[in-house]
């Protein structure tokens, strides 16, 4: 049975409830937030995201994090219930992996959840 748009709607906005961190991975974070980043100076850490009302099944940062990042190549991004520790939500590929030959400054600007 295929969810309606109502209710894809509600689970997103429950998810947009406890999922108030985002972070940057170095290879895919499966489902437990594997490969998060570490390092640097100014040192890596989870940023707050905060969420866009859920439409049509989908969920839309309203912010982009900006992240402290040490030389490495990026991949993916993860949604956390807090910025140190909590639970992994869940997360997906950056729109194009970025590598980055010294420290640097990643911003987060799509981390779309869409239920199809």
């Amino acid at each position: 049975m295929p969810l309606s748009v109502a209710a894809k709607n509600t689970m997103l906005t429950a998810l947009a409830g406890v999922s108030g961190f985002a972070s940057l991975h170095t290879a895919d974070p499966g489902s437990t937030g594997a490969s998060e980043a570490t390092g640097g100076s100014p040192a890596y850490a989870r940023k707050a995201i905060t969420w866009n009302a859920a439409a049509s099944g989908a969920l839309d940062n309203n912010a982009n994090p900006v992240f402290d990042v040490a030389a490495g190549t990026y991949t993916h991004f993860g949604l956390w219930s807090a910025v140190t520790g909590g639970t992994f939500q869940g997360g997906g590929s950056l729109s194009a992996p970025e590598t980055f030959a010294a420290q640097g400054q990643y911003t987060l600007s799509d981390a779309d959840v869409i239920l199809p």
